[in-house]
Parts: C-alpha cells; structure tokens; sequence
C-alpha cells in the first residue's frame, strides 16, 4: 500500500473509474446481446438495436473507456451482421 498521501487518492481515484469503466463495458456487451438475440429472431427491431449499440460505443469511445478504433471495428460488425441478415 502506498505511503504517499497523493498516492492514496490516485488509487481510490483509479478503482473509481474502473468500476464506472467496467460498467460502460458490461452495457455495451449486454446491448450487443440483445442485438444478436433479435437478429436470430427476425425481430423489427434488430435496426434500432444496432443504432443504440452504436450510440453505446461512441459514447464509451468519446469517454475514452474504449479505442476509437475498437469501438468503430465493433459498429461496423454489427453492420455488416444486419446487412447480412437482410439479404
């Protein structure tokens, strides 16, 4: 343990934002759940799953919880899925 008084709150400062970062994720994987779950269905709302997912992953991206670059890889496979499904 750090003996640092400005250590101390760095610590507490990081495992806070691990457990706000660490929930962005856990949304993140659970909408693209619900997306794959409505596509395997043929459910109408397989499109409008895929616009929240992707606002999901632009937000965690502008925070800085994921890459820019992961998180535009991760909206154009959902894409590409739905394109692929409407064939």
């Amino acid at each position: 343990m750090a003996n640092i008084k400005s250590q101390i709150k760095r610590i507490g400062q990081n495992n806070a934002a691990r457990d706000r970062n660490k929930g962005v994720r856990s949304s993140i994987k659970t909408a693209i759940k619900h997306f794959n779950e409505a596509l395997e269905k043929g459910d109408e709302n397989a499109a409008k799953l895929a616009r929240a997912v992707g606002k999901k992953l632009d937000k965690a991206a502008a925070k800085g919880v994921l890459h820019k670059n992961q998180a535009a890889n991760r909206k154009s496979a959902i894409d590409k899925k739905l394109t692929q499904k409407k064939k």
